[in-house]
């Protein structure tokens, strides 16, 4: 049996990414519901999208959204019809959101965008449970991902060479089950990566090798990096550490054997000591994702939906020019499950992973 993809059998059709357009009715019922969530829906302190009180009360007004809008989440995340999809629409204004920030630290403390990220937010609650990390972006529930001057070379959302395609946070067992980026400019229509693993070919062989708990991911530089500048004592960079420093072995390819999931990570993994059989099963599957690789280009207004367990995504290269007219995107994550990362929450109620 080859190790290579199987032979005699058609390309598969690219899993392209489902699109939902909101109609004018549609859009006018977001743009109220967005109204009354800026001027009277809130108390003080639980109006800020960033911050864990606003999804306590968020909730409910998810019964809001379009209707249709709702069908197509709930589809998207119930039947999987796609490994990614677009939600168009919502007009921003480029002008009112000021000038893309210097930092997340400056994007975090503005009230520009506050808008958008109410938007993201309800679209994150109606898909599922929004939740962050403590080791990213100090714990805000949405993060902005836009180009940090000295950070051009690393492998982040802050950088500015191809960032290698992967799953989001694919190390940890409590990684999220659908990612959401929501464009708040794109000038230069910079490209998100994307690959599904319905578009992959691959032997038997490979597919049980890669089954098989034969692999180590690390944690990612990001989730390190920032949390030891912020905090060298904080618990969560110390769990980091161990899973660096003492991975458990896990599987590329997981759930039914008709249809699998995948967690992958190049850049941050590899295969077990002595283990010359996973190696080739590992670089034919990267092989087929490199062949797969589409990109959609996340334009203001537009939230792309990824499918942690079905797609990997990365990012084009580019060259920032730090004008305040760069890339910025408005990232939000969110689990099916809540509370099965409930051993790394504070309390039950909490949406942040320590």
């Amino acid at each position: 049996m080859t190790s290579g993809p199987e032979e005699g059998k058609a390309m598969p059709q690219v899993d392209a990414p489902a699109v939902y357009d909101l109609d004018p009715g549609e859009l006018q019922e977001i743009e109220e519901l967005l109204d009354d969530i800026a001027h009277d829906t809130f108390t003080a302190g639980a109006a800020d999208p960033g911050g864990e009180a606003f999804y306590r009360e968020g909730k409910e007004l998810t019964t809001r959204l379009p209707a249709g809008l709702r069908r197509f989440l709930y589809t998207f995340r119930t039947e999987e019809p796609a490994a990614a999809a677009i939600v168009r629409g919502l007009p921003v204004d480029d002008a009112a959101i000021g000038p893309t920030p210097a930092h997340w630290r400056a994007a975090a403390a503005s009230p520009a965008g506050r808008r958008e990220e109410a938007y993201l937010a309800l679209v994150g609650l109606a898909l599922g449970e929004p939740f962050t990390w403590s080791t990213l972006q100090q714990g805000r529930m949405i993060q902005n991902v836009l180009p940090i001057a000295g950070e051009e070379a690393e492998q982040n959302g802050h950088g500015q060479v191809t960032l290698e395609w992967h799953t989001e946070d694919g190390f940890h067992p409590y990684r999220c089950d659908h990612l959401l980026l929501m464009g708040m400019r794109n000038h230069d229509a910079i490209g998100t990566t994307l690959a599904s693993v319905r578009d992959v070919r691959l032997s038997a062989q490979d597919r049980a090798i890669l089954a098989e708990k034969r692999f180590h991911i690390l944690p990612d530089d990001e989730h390190l990096r920032q949390s030891a500048a912020l905090d060298p004592h904080h618990p969560g960079l110390a769990r980091m550490r161990r899973m660096r420093d003492e991975p458990e072995p896990v599987a590329v390819l997981f759930g039914a054997q008709d249809s699998p999931y995948l967690r992958i990570d190049p850049v941050y993994m590899r295969c077990l000591p002595g283990d010359t059989a996973a190696e080739p099963a590992l670089k034919n599957l990267t092989g087929e994702l490199d062949r797969a690789q589409q990109t959609v280009a996340v334009h203001p207004g537009e939230i792309l939906l990824i499918d942690n367990y079905r797609a990997v995504h990365g990012r084009q290269s580019f060259t920032a020019r730090y004008d305040g007219t760069d890339r910025w995107l408005k990232k939000i994550t969110v689990t099916a499950d809540l509370r099965r990362s409930r051993d790394q929450r504070a309390h039950a109620a909490s949406r942040v992973i320590l």
